[in-house]
């Protein structure tokens, strides 16, 4: 006696049912183990975080400091946090924002200095003036930020240039100094039968 030969629809049950059975037996295996942690000159990092935002609070609780970055790594050896392209949001005593730019920033010192490296900006927007410089440092606790690098400090259509910049956003106010030079110029004239 022999049986009938098997038509195409019970071929094609036997091999998806053959193919299921090798995905499910490829899914039990164990995941890869991620790669190598990037290492550099400072040590292998315990930790990175991508997309991050990282918020500081002051002594009474409220936000003063904001950080976003696309990619952060502390490092144990020094203790140093690096970020890329860091933007931070600054708040004064005062309650007013001041934004900060760089292509590369650092956090030491127990997370209390901010260093920007790399074309920093400085901007207090309700002042409208812009700092530009290639390295910035912030000290969260004293609200001082300086830079030991030639800076441009403008407010159009008025500019300054000098080798060493100073502000404490506590207190509104900077300076420049060391080989200062700036553009002033006059204010615009009245039309006195206006």
């Amino acid at each position: 006696m022999r049986l009938p030969r098997p038509g195409f629809r019970t071929w094609l049950f036997l091999l998806l049912l053959a193919l299921g059975g090798g995905l499910a037996l490829l899914d039990q295996r164990p995941e890869a183990p991620p790669g190598p942690a990037p290492q550099g000159e400072t040590g292998e990092p315990d930790y990175y975080l991508e997309d991050a935002h990282l918020t500081r609070f002051d002594a009474q609780g409220a936000p003063h400091q904001r950080l976003t970055t696309p990619r952060l790594e502390h490092t144990p050896v020094d203790d140093v946090t690096r970020l890329t392209t860091p933007h931070a949001q600054l708040r004064d005593s005062e309650g007013r924002q001041w934004l900060a730019d760089a292509e590369r920033g650092r956090l030491e010192d127990g997370q209390r200095l901010l260093t920007l490296e790399g074309q920093a900006v400085l901007t207090a927007p309700e002042e409208r003036w812009r700092l530009e410089t290639e390295r910035l440092y912030y000290d969260s606790i004293a609200g001082h930020a300086w830079s030991d690098t030639p800076a441009r400090l403008s407010q159009p259509p008025q500019w300054m240039r000098g080798e060493r910049f100073d502000a404490w956003l506590d207190d509104n106010r900077a300076r420049l100094t060391d080989n200062v030079r700036g553009h002033h110029p006059p204010a615009p004239q009245e039309d006195p039968e206006s």
